[in-house]
């Protein structure tokens, strides 16, 4: 009875079959292949690559970007005319497409790990072709309508940067194991000193590279000045609908330093506060006034002004997602609030001594105050009774400055440009309010050794508020004076000392872990160089050559040997079977075998 056994019995691979299959389609084991990877699927792993990199600048920007969120929101609709919140479809497609190429990413590292050969299935190139033409679409429509929203991006490096960089060390340390395997399975000497140049060039930057990072919080403990005055932007905003006494009021709650609002004039001659251009967004005018929605502002007098909502449309947008944690008192104040005058305002600063902040638009062209808009503003100042010196008029144009220092002169001139430290004494300019991109540590410290007050808006994130009062800013205006007051220290702060031992110490590690790498997953080469041809027999040798081999290289041996093991045991069959046939015809079997 004959006794039938496999030769090989091949073992289930899930995961390879996994992860060829989810990479490239390729599920059965015939379609795997481990030869090296053709140039065109070369290409299309650098444009993964490339498509992976811009949307970690795109997923990084719009993450630090969370500080000028309604603003992004405020310049969608002066443009298009209607209220949306913009940032969540954005933010949502950006999540989605750095998952997907994130994941794409990682499994062509692990097929580099393992040996096989990228194929990337044409299903997922037209998802990496769509994801890359949109990111780059995306990133040319917001250098052209908010080129200026990028400085974030640098400005965040000086608070990410420290940690960015550990970060990244991190990952280059943990590529070592693929660059060690690479090397020990390539056969040819210029591939195996092209990826080491690449890697050690990487590697060696990131060491070096914390001599380039500078960051305002890297300074000595006792060199911190006291935190930045917070200055409600329209109130509390996220708390209240802006510009509204409820507004001001919760912004007051919160132990703000001052107020800051923006200011239209009547067709009457009331300085009242309002942001946009026309009543539509923060108003019902639709419904009271629907012939006159598309009118500014200034047009409407001020009884009109007086029986408009200014509160509802909060409830119904929700713009700072706020809504759902009132109560309902709270939000039957909210839908009750009215438009607010500047008056009303004043007279609430000054009973809180706080200081108000107000940015003075003039009429336009058709509007009956148009030339008397400055002298209907300061008699406002001093009915309201607030002491001069706790206001700062900005807006106003060079050829009043002279009136208003006149009528008004303990009143705080503002300016919103940066100009020379001479224009400025010269203009009789002492505070400036500027965006928080516009100012330089170096204008900071310029600013404060010249009695300049200087403002940066809107600062709403905790780690950039953290950065400028290591900066050394004075105030800053805020819409979520909530968050911010929530903040007793800056979120880190380490000495030069401190920085460079940490800088040290993570070089030094990453050093010896990649240094370990190379030496375990190259042990068995080295010991053969090191140790010379001498000392080994040819069996020797050979079995050095197969044990610094990788698995699947021993696999593919294995298979070849079997094979060979085939074709000897068939070859003896066949000669087997023919001596037994001469037997049968000769009469001296024995002679003939010979």
């Amino acid at each position: 009875m004959v006794k039938h056994q496999p030769l090989q019995v091949y073992e289930r691979q899930l995961c390879l079959s996994c992860l060829t299959g989810i990479y490239g389609c390729r599920w059965k084991r015939y379609q795997r292949s481990h030869d090296d990877t053709t140039k065109w699927e070369c290409l299309w792993s650098f444009i993964l690559f490339c498509t992976f990199s811009l949307l970690l600048v795109w997923f990084y920007f719009w993450w630090e970007a969370h500080n000028d969120y309604s603003e992004f929101n405020w310049f969608l609709y002066n443009r298009s005319g209607e209220w949306s919140d913009g940032t969540v479809p954005i933010l949502a497609a950006t999540a989605a497409g750095f998952t997907y190429i994130a994941f794409l990413m990682i499994l062509a590292l692990c097929h580099v790990a393992v040996g096989q050969q990228i194929n990337l299935h044409w299903l997922h190139k037209i998802g990496v072709t769509v994801a890359l033409l949109t990111t780059a679409i995306g990133v040319i429509s917001v250098t052209q309508m908010w080129g200026e929203e990028w400085d974030v991006v640098w400005i965040s490096l000086q608070a990410t940067g420290p940690f960015l960089h550990i970060g990244a060390l991190a990952a280059v340390t943990a590529l070592a194991w693929l660059v060690a395997g690479q090397m020990a399975r390539a056969e040819k000497t210029r591939f195996q000193v092209m990826v080491l140049l690449i890697y050690l060039s990487v590697l060696l930057t990131l060491y070096f590279i914390p001599l380039s990072i500078t960051s305002p919080c890297i300074m000595e403990r006792g060199s911190l000045k006291a935190a930045p005055a917070i200055i409600g932007h329209q109130g509390a905003p996220m708390l209240a609908p802006e510009n509204t006494l409820l507004s001001f009021n919760r912004a007051l709650q919160r132990n703000v330093s001052g107020l800051e609002a923006d200011v239209t004039i009547s067709l009457d001659g009331i300085p009242f506060l309002m942001r946009d251009r026309t009543l539509r967004r923060t108003t019902n005018v639709r419904r009271v006034f629907p012939d006159r929605q598309y009118d500014d502002a200034s047009l409407f007098n001020w009884t009109d002004l007086s029986s408009l909502n200014a509160g509802q449309w909060f409830l119904k947008d929700d713009p700072f997602w706020t809504v759902q944690y009132m109560s309902t008192s709270e939000r039957w104040s909210v839908g009750n609030q009215t438009v607010c005058s500047l008056e009303q305002m004043l007279k609430l600063a000054a009973k809180s001594k706080s200081s108000a902040v107000f940015t003075l638009r003039r009429p336009p062209a058709n509007h009956p105050h148009r030339h008397d808009w400055v002298n209907l503003t300061l008699d406002t100042v001093l009915r309201s009774g607030i002491p001069q010196q706790q206001v700062s008029l900005e807006g106003v144009m060079l050829t009043n400055r002279e009136m208003v220092r006149n009528v008004a002169p303990g009143l705080q001139q503002t300016s919103v440009q940066k100009l020379p430290l001479d224009t400025l004494h010269h203009k009789g300019i002492s505070r400036v309010l500027l965006r928080y991109n516009q100012a330089s540590a170096q204008d900071v410290r310029l600013y404060n050794e010249n009695n300049i007050s200087l403002t940066l808006y809107s600062v709403n994130e905790p780690w950039l508020y953290s950065l400028l009062w290591c900066s050394g800013v004075p105030s800053v205006s805020s819409e979520a004076p909530q968050v911010l007051r929530k903040v007793h220290y800056p979120l880190w702060l380490m000495s030069p000392d401190e920085y460079c031992l940490i800088w040290i110490c993570t070089d030094i590690i990453s050093f010896a872990v990649v240094l370990g790498i190379f030496i375990f997953q190259n042990y068995h080469m080295i010991r053969w160089r090191m140790s010379g041809m001498r000392s080994y027999n040819p069996e020797q040798i050979m079995l050095s050559a197969a044990v610094r081999r990788s698995s699947r290289d021993v696999n593919i041996m294995k298979e070849k040997l079997i094979f060979s093991e085939i074709l000897y045991y068939i070859t003896c069959s066949l000669a087997v079977n023919g001596c037994r046939q001469n037997e049968s015809d000769s009469e001296t079997p024995l002679q003939s075998i010979k």
